[in-house]
C-alpha cells in the first residue's frame, strides 16, 4: 500500500475517537461542578448576610415608637440583641456592628423597585423605617479561579452584601379613644407595684399646659369603624364620640396608627356615654336604656339610687341609704394625694363590706376593687345571670334595675386609655402624632362626675388593672385589642 493508502486508512479509522470527545465532556462536568461548588459558597453567604440584615432591621425597628430616645434604644438594640456568623467570606467569621451601617427614615419610595434617596432622619419622632446596608464581603473562588485564568479574566461577581430595611406599625382595635398624662417617664402600669393603684382624671383644659392626670380624647375621625359594629352608620363629632365611649361590642376595625391625634377633654354629654356601664341613662341617652347595644355592665354596685321613686336615676340622684359604692384609695380622702393614689384601701373597704354586706367580706382574698368586682359577679351566679349581687333589702341588687339589658362581659366597666408623657410630649389641646408610652387598663370604680355648665371639668375615678399592649409584644383581651408590628419592607 503507498502512501496514500495509508492516509486513507488512517483518516477512516475511527478507533479511540470517544476518548477525545470524553476528555472534553469530562472536563466540562469537572468545570460545571467547580464551578457549582464555588456558586453555591456565594449563595450560602449572600444567605447568611442578608439574614443578619433582616434580623438587625428588625430589631431596630422594633424600637421606632415615636418616643424621643426611639433612635438611641434602636442603635442599642441592634447592637446588643443580634449575634451572626458568615462561613465562606475573607476575614471574621462573626458579623458585628462594624460589618453594617444603620439609618433612619421617615418615608419610603411607593415601588420597592425605586432607589431610597430620600426621607433620611436623624429625627427620633420621625423615624419609622431602619435600613440596614451590609458591608460587601468577598467571597473567594477555588476551583473557579482556574477556569477564569485560563479565560484570562477577573472574577467580579464574588463581592457579596445584603440589604433591608424595616418598619415598625401599631394596629389597634376596639379601643377607647382617650388618653391620660402619665405620672413620670418610668411608668409602667404592668408593674405590679403599680395594679391596683387609683388615678384621678380630670379634663384637661385647652390653651393651658397639661399635667398628670390630666386627660382627652382621641379624634373619633381618625377611627375606622366597623361596618357592621355598633356605632356603625353615626355622623357627627359628638355622636360618634359618644358611641365609642358608651356602646357594647364591636366598635371598630383594626387600624394602623403612629402615635395618637388627640382632642380637648371638655366635652358636653360624655359623663352620659360613660355612665351607661352604671346602669345610668341620662339626656338623649335616656332612650337606649333597653338598647343591648348599650347595656350596662354585670355589676352596678354605685352608692346611689334615682330621685323620687322608679329603678331609672334621671338628671338627679340621691346616696343610698343602705349601699356604698367602690371606695376611693384612702389617701384622696384624708387629702394626702391629689392624682394619682397608692392603691391602700383599707378603710373604704371596711365601710364598703360594713354597709353592703353585714361585715362579712365577700372577697376576703381580693386585694384590688377590680378582684372584688369580679368576685361579686362570681358570687351572684355569673356575668350571665341575673340574680341579686346584694342581700335582700338593699336598695341596690347589684345587678342592672334600669336596663332590662344586662351585658355579660365584665370587661364593661374598663376603658383603655393612651398614657402620654406629656412632660416630654407638651400637649395643650389638639395634637397629632403624639407618641403612646404604654396602654392601660383602667377599672371605672365609681359613675364619672363634672362640675355642670357648658365646659365641664370631668372626674373619672378608676384603678389600674394592667397593660393593653402597645408596649412591645402586644397584647388582647376583650377591651380592646393592640398590636406592634414589626415587619421587613425591603
Amino acid at each position: 500500500m503507498d502512501i496514500r493508502g495509508h492516509l486513507r486508512a488512517y483518516w477512516r479509522d475511527e478507533t479511540g475517537g470517544i476518548l477525545v470527545l470524553w476528555m472534553v465532556c469530562l472536563t466540562l462536568v469537572l468545570g460545571i461542578v467547580a464551578m457549582s461548588f464555588d456558586m453555591g459558597r456565594i449563595a450560602s453567604t449572600q444567605t447568611e448576610l442578608q439574614s443578619f440584615a433582616d434580623s438587625v432591621a428588625l430589631a431596630a425597628a422594633g424600637e421606632l415608637d415615636g418616643n424621643s430616645d426611639a433612635i438611641t434604644r434602636a442603635n442599642r438594640a441592634a447592637a446588643n440583641l443580634i449575634a451572626d456568623t458568615q462561613t465562606f467570606a475573607t476575614g471574621s467569621q462573626a458579623l458585628t456592628t462594624s460589618d453594617f451601617t444603620l439609618d433612619f427614615y421617615r418615608t419610603l419610595p411607593s415601588s420597592d423597585l425605586a432607589s431610597i434617596s430620600s426621607g433620611q432622619t436623624t429625627n427620633a419622632r420621625d423615624a419609622i423605617y431602619a435600613r440596614v446596608v451590609v458591608t460587601p464581603k468577598t467571597v473567594p473562588f477555588t476551583f473557579g479561579a482556574a477556569f477564569f485564568t485560563l479565560a484570562g479574566a477577573t472574577p467580579s461577581n464574588n463581592q457579596i452584601g445584603a440589604v433591608a430595611v424595616a418598619g415598625f406599625t401599631q394596629y389597634a382595635c376596639d379601643i377607647t379613644p382617650m388618653m391620660f398624662c402619665i405620672p413620670s417617664p418610668t411608668f409602667d402600669a404592668a408593674n405590679p407595684a403599680t395594679i391596683g393603684d387609683m388615678i384621678l382624671l380630670r379634663s384637661g383644659g385647652q390653651g393651658a399646659a397639661w399635667g398628670p392626670g390630666d386627660f382627652g380624647f382621641l379624634q373619633p375621625s381618625t377611627l375606622a369603624l366597623d361596618s357592621t359594629g355598633s356605632c356603625a352608620g353615626i355622623n357627627g363629632a359628638g355622636p360618634l364620640l359618644e358611641c365609642v365611649l358608651g356602646a357594647a361590642g364591636s366598635i371598630t376595625q383594626c387600624f394602623a396608627q403612629r402615635g395618637v391625634d388627640t382632642e380637648p377633654g371638655q366635652k358636653v354629654g360624655i359623663t352620659d356615654a360613660l355612665n351607661v356601664r352604671f346602669d345610668i341613662f341620662k339626656g338623649n341617652l335616656a332612650q337606649k336604656k333597653n338598647d343591648p347595644l348599650w347595656a350596662p355592665a354585670p355589676n352596678v354596685i354605685k352608692g346611689i339610687v334615682p330621685r323620687g321613686g322608679g329603678n331609672c336615676i334621671g338628671q338627679n340622684s340621691n346616696p343610698s341609704p343602705n349601699t356604698l359604692g367602690l371606695p376611693r384609695d384612702n389617701c384622696f380622702n384624708n387629702g394626702t394625694c391629689t392624682r394619682y393614689g397608692n392603691g391602700d384601701w383599707s378603710t373604704g373597704r371596711a365601710n364598703y363590706v360594713a354597709t353592703n354586706y353585714g361585715g362579712t367580706d365577700p372577697a376576703p382574698s381580693a386585694t384590688t376593687r377590680y378582684q372584688m368586682y369580679l368576685t361579686e359577679i362570681a358570687n351572684g351566679g355569673g356575668a350571665a345571670s341575673g340574680s341579686a349581687i346584694l342581700p335582700p333589702g338593699k336598695a341596690e341588687t347589684g345587678r342592672p334595675m334600669c336596663s332590662n339589658q344586662q351585658n355579660t362581659d365584665p370587661y364593661r366597666r374598663v376603658i383603655i386609655a393612651a398614657g402620654i408623657d406629656c412632660a416630654a410630649n407638651p400637649i395643650n389641646g389638639r395634637a397629632t402624632g403624639v407618641p403612646v408610652h404604654q396602654f392601660v387598663k383602667l377599672f371605672l370604680t365609681e359613675p364619672i362626675t363634672d362640675n355642670g355648665g357648658g365646659s365641664p371639668t370631668l372626674a373619672i375615678f378608676a384603678e389600674i388593672i394592667g397593660k393593653a399592649g402597645g408596649g412591645g409584644a402586644g397584647s388582647s383581651d376583650t377591651a380592646g385589642t393592640f398590636h406592634d408590628v414589626v415587619q421587613l419592607y425591603r
